[in-house]
């Protein structure tokens, strides 16, 4: 059975202060976010009732407002707080978590200094963001034919709504194809990231994963480097061609909603979730979980070494 649509669902959601009933929870046609893209979003997951690096994204939020000229009408802690109560009032232990500041209806045009920011939060129940047996296997990635701007052409770093366009035409094209996502390339033609989710290479037991220097530095991203540096394993981040691509034996993506995910095509590239790519994936589960990790008595091996 089909999941319902976003805008006719039972629950709750937090809409500028206050809990309203899911259905009823709706912007005006002609708010400014709508027609130019005046938005930034976060996407936060849920373990066990708790929120996953919640003052993080909090923080990003903020941040992402900040780059967009936009002045969020709440603290931290008061965003925050609304997570943890939307939360609560949809009673999910497993989900997934939605904040989203935007300019309103106030006026219409590019400009926007009159608008009003709103800001809302919704949960939902949302399983592994891809098929669980392939994301062990590893998914497939086309290469996109849209490419990463430049940071002098957008906000790069902010997880704003309308840097998100290209990446859903470059998903349908994957998936019309047959490849469940995407990889990028940034505007000088190197490896930036998947449609959403940071990329990491793996070759003679080393981690590479690309410069952050016009796409986000995601917060799982960090928290999978720590992992693998806490397992004394080497990582580099630097500008990768896309033809060093054949070079990688193991390859993973990473993001709130892809988690840890491996990876076993890049167009005609092939890779095998080897060691590196599992321990890290099972480390990532044992922390978010919080579960204990296995023991950390070894760098695992990677092919080639």
């Amino acid at each position: 059975m089909d999941d319902p649509p976003f805008d006719n669902r039972d629950g709750t959601i937090w809409l500028d202060g206050e809990l309203v009933p899911w259905r009823e929870a709706k912007l005006h046609l002609l708010s400014h976010a709508l027609h130019y893209a005046s938005a930034v979003f976060e996407g936060e997951r849920l373990y066990g009732g708790e929120i996953f690096k919640l003052r993080a994204h909090t923080e990003r939020l903020f941040e992402s407002a900040k780059l967009m000229q936009m002045t969020i009408p709440y603290s931290m802690e008061e965003v925050d707080e609304a997570c943890r109560a939307t939360v609560r009032a949809q009673g999910i232990e497993d989900g997934y978590v939605r904040p989203i500041a935007w300019r309103g209806a106030e006026m219409m045009g590019v400009s926007a200094q009159k608008t009003v920011i709103h800001l809302a939060v919704a949960v939902w129940a949302w399983p592994s963001y891809f098929d669980p047996e392939e994301r062990m296997r590893g998914i497939r990635l086309d290469i996109a034919e849209w490419r990463r701007p430049s940071p002098k052409s957008i906000p790069a770093k902010s997880k704003a709504s309308g840097l998100y366009m290209i990446c859903t035409l470059a998903k349908h094209a994957a998936e019309n194809k047959g490849y469940a996502d995407a990889l990028m390339l940034d505007y000088r033609g190197l490896v930036a990231e998947t449609t959403g989710a940071n990329i990491f290479l793996i070759k003679d037991g080393v981690l590479h994963t690309p410069i952050p220097d016009c796409f986000l530095d995601g917060i799982t991203r960090r928290v999978v480097m720590d992992l693998a540096r806490a397992r004394q394993m080497e990582v580099r981040e630097r500008r990768i061609k896309p033809e060093e691509l054949g070079d990688f034996s193991e390859c993973f993506i990473t993001g709130t909603a892809a988690e840890v995910t491996a990876v076993s095509e890049i167009g005609r590239h092939r890779f095998r979730p080897g060691p590196i790519t599992k321990t890290l994936m099972q480390d990532y589960t044992a922390l978010v979980r919080r579960r204990p990790a296995a023991p950390a008595s070894r760098r695992p091996a990677s092919k080639g070494e």
